[in-house]
């Protein structure tokens, strides 16, 4: 019998999990093994450079934080097993777990498995990921290779147009590709994106393709759908802002959700609708999504996991 199992090792996993284990919860961890095609660690182990996470004032690889960060998690006294959870059980109690090797019962359990960004599948696009193409203006739009540079956002809704108006920032010119002739974002956010000289936006186009020079991208090949022409740009980095996907489909059925599938947790806590249940991260944060962030919940989770021990 376990007293906490957290599941997921991004930085709201690895967070709750020192945490846990700094407060002698002695925790389980299932850091996934290669989750949702993401390797243990999360999101963050695709992204180079990071220069927004406190404590790296000249930046830091996001495989390189993930490492330090499941580092911190072992000195803590968490056991981690490299398996992806396959089923959970929050009908009975304790809760079960159940992996690759085996069924685990514990008090309480956090939820930290994350979301996925959604892909196009463009030819080009895993070849170039991270390497000029990003799901994340926030988190990469300041960089240095896309500074006064031609950048190009792929969607319609108000996080297109969100993530086309921060790029104004850096870029010299950012062109946004929507494939039908109107936007899905609200009527404010529009007005915002037709009244930036810096945003172009062109409509019925959709992306046909990702080249580079190996190391970074250098054009896009983009097609209208309505005439079927081919026309190829230069750009210096593409942007998706197409959504996540949160992974959450083992939940179904047991825990409570949005609309888009991500878990709905009660105001100003993680805990979810079935009490020593908690979940953290970006499985439940569809706002944020940024690292700190994620750590900051997973750190609360912890705390609340702790207190819920002791009643």
């Amino acid at each position: 019998m376990e007293n906490l199992i957290v599941i997921g090792s991004g930085p709201a996993g690895q967070t709750a999990a020192i945490y846990a284990g700094q407060a002698n919860l002695k925790p389980l961890m299932f850091e996934g093994l290669m989750a949702g095609g993401i390797a243990a660690g999360g999101q963050l182990t695709t992204t180079t450079d990071i220069h927004n996470f406190p404590g790296f004032p000249d930046g830091v690889s996001g495989l390189e934080l993930m490492f330090k960060m499941r580092e911190q998690t072992l000195k803590s006294g968490v056991k981690i097993l490299t398996e992806t959870v396959e089923k959970v059980e929050l009908d009975v109690n304790p809760f079960r777990v159940v992996s690759s090797s085996g069924t685990y019962e514990t008090k309480t359990l956090i939820i930290a498995n994350g979301a996925i960004a959604q892909r196009l599948g463009a030819k080009g696009e895993d070849q170039y990921w991270q390497k000029g193409v990003s799901a994340c203006a926030v988190c990469d739009g300041g960089l240095p290779i896309f500074r006064n540079q031609h950048l190009v956002v792929i969607g319609g809704g108000d996080t297109a147009i969100e993530e086309a108006l921060y790029l104004t920032k850096f870029a010299r010119k950012v062109t946004m590709l929507v494939r039908r002739n109107v936007f899905r974002a609200s009527k404010t956010m529009q007005a915002k994106a037709f009244h930036n000289a810096q945003i172009e936006i062109m409509w019925h186009t959709e992306l046909a393709g990702i080249l580079g020079d190996g190391k970074k991208i250098t054009h896009l090949k983009i097609r209208n759908n309505q005439t079927n022409k081919l026309e190829t740009i230069d750009v210096a980095g593409l942007f998706y802002a197409l959504g996540h996907k949160p992974n959450t489909e083992m939940f179904k059925g047991q825990l409570e959700m949005d609309e888009t599938g991500y878990l709905v947790t009660k105001p100003n806590s993680t805990m979810t609708n079935i009490p020593g249940v908690f979940a953290a991260g970006d499985v439940q944060d569809h706002v944020y999504r940024q690292a700190i962030v994620a750590a900051g919940s997973g750190c609360m989770a912890a705390l609340e996991a702790e207190r819920y021990l002791q009643i």
